[in-house]
């Protein structure tokens, strides 16, 4: 029998590599129960132990079901014994599976790890209910934040209508609350139409712009990451995005230099998604932020007025993106309005000093090759436009 493409062979393998070799790892991490339950009765602080976060501010670590402590196990043992074990299963008898069976069960049982459903369901009746205290509130949030981010998961959170609860929690006069909620709608959202949509007819973009002009760094980071989260490959949220002045935020992020770092390669980040975006869909209609001088020219700059070479390294992959779009509107901005050439050959000149003191030499020449692959792009399309006369937008 085969349940999901897996054996259950295989499946009670793994169950006894978990009880045999991994064991009860989990016993030492806190186990924080939901507001009310016994502490038996739960594993859902499994999801935030260890709570670090990686280089890129993810929150590594952790699991919330019994399904994620199996992952955990197959990653954490060692291929050859999971092999030996798998064959050993198979050849057990009839009455020794059974009994196998019968331990797992009653271990099951023991643990009473619930779903991620029923965590999902629980940590929304908790943001729903108005009295619960901050810490509370936070511990639902950062439940919600593991779970979600399978697929499946964020389905099942659609129809638990855990969009509107999280929603609502980015008005919360808690910053860490806000940015919470901003992370999870984005961990929700990644390629997923359907939370996408149900995000956005939520009107919670307009607020999480604002939460991205609002100067607060980590507020803005998340706000930015669920926006990208929300546009990317969403002709809806893209259309939104620019009605709600989308646009003219990417620009002020970009063009600011006292803006978190992070911030910024985000923002230049989303553009290049944008415009590869239109590469992908050529024939569908051009978004309207690509005919405004200012934000080209906020792109432009950071190939030169930055120190960063990873942000101007995201800079020049947003204008090669730009430049593929074959368009002598574009071009012709990029040319006098924002100064695309003085523009590398001022980035060069940095970049040759940086590789002669020795500092990120390696990566400061492989950006050298990147704006010089650019400027012979940019010169061969530039030549190819009849006519360049100043676009009348600018």
């Amino acid at each position: 029998m085969r349940a999901g493409g897996v054996s259950c062979a295989l499946l009670l393998t793994l169950m006894l590599l978990w009880t045999s070799e991994v064991g009860f790892a989990a016993e030492d991490r806190q186990i924080k129960p939901f507001r009310g339950e016994d502490v038996s009765a739960t594993a859902a602080d499994m999801v935030s132990a260890g709570g670090e976060e990686d280089a890129e501010g993810e929150l590594a670590g952790g699991f919330a079901s019994l399904d994620g402590m199996l992952q955990w196990a197959i990653s954490h043992s060692d291929p050859v014994k999971l092999k030996e074990k798998a064959s050993n299963v198979q050849q057990m008898s009839v009455d020794e599976l059974k009994r196998r069976q019968l331990e797992i069960k009653e271990l099951v049982e023991k643990l009473k790890v619930p779903s991620d459903a029923e965590l999902m369901r629980r940590a929304i009746n908790e943001l729903n209910n108005s009295s619960i205290s901050l810490e509370d509130r936070q511990h639902a949030l950062d439940e919600l934040l593991v779970l979600v981010e399978p697929i499946d998961n964020a389905n099942d959170f659609c129809k638990l209508s855990g969009i509107a609860a999280v929603v609502r929690e980015l008005g919360s006069a808690n910053s860490k609350i806000r940015l919470t909620s901003a992370w999870v709608l984005g961990k929700a959202s990644q390629n997923n139409p359907l939370v996408q949509n149900q995000v956005l007819s939520s009107d919670a973009l307009k607020t999480l712009l604002e939460m991205a002009r609002s100067g607060v760094s980590e507020e803005g980071v998340k706000a930015l990451y669920a926006i990208s989260s929300l546009v990317r490959n969403n002709d809806q949220g893209l259309e939104l995005f620019i009605a709600e002045q989308g646009g003219l935020m990417l620009q002020d992020v970009m063009s600011n230099p006292s803006v978190d770092i992070r911030l910024r390669k985000k923002a230049v980040l989303l553009v290049a998604d944008m415009a590869d975006r239109q590469l992908e869909n050529p024939d569908s209609k051009r978004p309207s932020l690509f005919r405004s001088c200012q934000l080209l020219k906020s792109v432009v700059d950071l190939t030169s007025s930055t120190t960063d070479l990873d942000l101007q390294e995201k800079a020049l992959i947003a204008i090669r993106s730009l430049l593929q779009l074959d368009s002598s509107e574009i071009l012709v901005v990029l040319d006098m309005f924002c100064g695309l050439d003085k523009a590398l050959e001022r980035m060069k000149e940095r970049l040759k000093e940086l590789a002669v003191l020795g500092e990120e030499g390696d990566f400061a020449r492989d950006i050298e090759s990147l704006g010089g692959e650019i400027r012979t792009i940019f010169r061969r399309k530039l030549e190819a436009v009849e006519q360049p006369l100043a676009p009348q937008f600018c």
